[in-house]
């Protein structure tokens, strides 16, 4: 079962120990782990830590996924316009 509260994209870089995530549920989140395993301890906590910050703040929450996603993909590569 996933226990996130957000859906969660994974992002594996050419480097074998360096994976980025963010979530598109939950605008502003981001981080970067060790592994799929790390990333995912990450986002949970983290996801926890940046809803208390918007709640804190005053800010929009958004409501929870029901449906939760996990993607994990390579990173687009991104060129200039």
């Amino acid at each position: 079962m996933i226990e996130l509260p957000y859906s969660l994209i994974i992002e594996a870089t050419e480097e074998p120990d360096y994976f980025g995530f963010f979530s598109p549920d939950l605008v502003g989140f981001t981080g970067i782990g060790h592994s799929v395993e790390d990333c995912l301890y990450k986002a949970k906590w983290g996801m926890k830590e940046h809803v208390e910050l918007l709640r804190d703040r005053g800010l929009p929450i958004p409501t929870r996924n029901l449906e939760p996603k996990i993607v994990i993909q390579n990173t687009k590569e991104y060129s200039p316009a």
